[in-house]
């Protein structure tokens, strides 16, 4: 049960601007614009006993955003403590949810920098747009926070490696939300394929068709629940089109990365954990090199950015992992819309999120094993390493490698070719100043550069 005590001092608090006064920035906040971009004070995370109850702030209440908040709410020892959102009809529907689930209604908060400096926020839950990830994540980390955040993690490869940088200097637990790695038959398949039941794998194959269309859009007024400068925040600032925000922002390369950054993270995540001997971000196997074409070919004179016919190839020491999105309704094989397939010597392993089969050279099923690992809620995974100091099943240094193999397919669309990767950057000068390695940000804000 909710201490009201508490829960009232908060919105009081939060309600009047004052938001954990006397700890440096907060007095400042209230003369500074929406738009102003100051830093946090870095602060000593709180102790959790093991039977103190676990307290989050939800950053991002639209779609995916309720959907967590949903699934936080199910853990009887989580209090939702507040709920921010630059959209406030958003902002307000994810309050009702707290309130009807447990009576009582979280702070209502605007500027998610208001939502880190409350002292008693033990986790933060970010579900913003793409573009939003990286400095709410680096400041909740700096701010004694531990983090879940939607996937994928970042807009480019820089803040990725800036959000792995805070995540271990400031030792926040994190928890990215590729729930198919706390899904047991994904575990089941992946260990299968470590046992080395399919020969020698020489080719890894994921998908997911994309048949997305925004159609054609003039600029027009943004909704007035919508502070949209903010929104745009730290992206080039383009004028509203109501095909390109909220759900819609996934299609353009100012704000996300299209399809493969949207599904491609969580195939080809199960893609890499097979070829990996473990889940850590140390096994992850990062590819030399990469290559990739695509287009807008289903829907050509469509708004969005980022195409809808995309293949990328990349070569490992003694395999290919060929990662596909198309307009169109079947995958491989003519197999389903989404998928990971293992091609070894001696028999192959398909897999998608309604199961996995293995088909041997002969063209028969084989039976199918169960792992000795077992694995349930990715949230709970989540909030028991809260307590432990464990590291999370898809910390965000494991789903940073996955998320980087998304960004050079994008980029090697965009610089038109292909090059070679170290890990750190492409040997193609010009793919280094294209959106998904770096961008700059638009002022005032800025990427903290974090040292470990």
């Amino acid at each position: 049960m909710e201490d009201s005590k508490s829960i009232t001092r908060r919105e009081l608090l939060a309600r009047s601007g004052q938001v954990a006064a006397g700890i440096g920035l907060a007095a400042a906040l209230g003369n500074l614009p929406a738009g102003a971009a100051e830093k946090p004070t870095v602060k000593p995370r709180r102790t959790i006993g093991a039977n103190d109850r676990i307290v989050v702030a939800c950053i991002g209440t639209g779609g995916m955003g309720r959907a967590n908040l949903n699934g936080f709410l199910d853990h009887q020892e989580v209090d939702v403590a507040a709920v921010c959102d630059l959209d406030t009809r958003h902002m307000a529907e994810a309050a009702k949810m707290v309130q009807d689930k447990r009576g009582k209604r979280p702070a209502e908060i605007k500027d998610f920098r208001r939502v880190l400096e409350m002292n008693d926020i033990d986790a933060v839950v970010i579900s913003t747009t793409d573009h939003w990830h990286a400095l709410p994540f680096i400041y909740a980390c700096q701010t004694g926070k531990d983090v879940f955040v939607e996937k994928p993690i970042s807009h480019n490869i820089t803040e990725g490696q800036q959000m792995v940088n805070a995540a271990r200097r400031y030792k926040a637990v994190t928890q990215v939300n590729t729930w198919q790695r706390s899904t047991q038959h994904f575990i089941d398949a992946i260990d299968y394929v470590r046992s080395g039941k399919l020969g020698k794998i020489t080719v890894v194959r994921s998908w997911k068709t994309d048949n997305a269309r925004m159609g054609r859009k003039t600029p027009s007024s943004p909704p007035a629940e919508l502070d949209y400068d903010f929104w745009v925040g730290p992206a080039v600032y383009e004028p509203y089109r109501e095909n390109r925000c909220h759900y819609n922002f996934r299609w353009y390369f100012n704000y996300a990365a299209g399809m493969t950054g949207d599904w491609g993270v969580h195939m080809i995540d199960i893609a890499l954990l097979g070829m990996a001997k473990s889940d850590s971000a140390e096994d992850m196997p990062q590819p030399s090199r990469v290559a990739a074409w695509g287009g807008k070919f289903g829907a050509p004179d469509d708004d969005r950015t980022t195409p809808d016919t995309h293949i990328a190839i990349f070569q490992y020491p003694d395999y290919i992992l060929q990662w596909e999105t198309h307009a169109g309704s079947y995958g491989m094989d003519g197999g389903g819309d989404h998928g990971t397939e293992f091609i070894g010597t001696d028999a192959r392993l398909m897999i998608d999120r309604g199961g996995w089969k293995v088909i041997g050279q002969d063209g028969s099923e084989r039976p199918k094993e169960e792992s000795p690992r077992k694995v349930a809620d990715h949230i709970g995974n989540f909030l028991s390493c809260i307590r432990t100091r464990e590291t999370a099943r898809a910390d965000v240094a494991a789903l940073h490698v996955t998320t980087t193999l998304c960004h050079l397919a994008n980029l090697a669309y965009l610089a038109d070719g292909s090059f070679g990767w170290d890990g750190k950057e492409p040997s193609v000068r010009k793919a280094m100043d294209l959106l998904p390695y770096r961008r700059t940000y638009r002022k005032p804000w800025s990427l903290p550069k974090i040292t470990v």
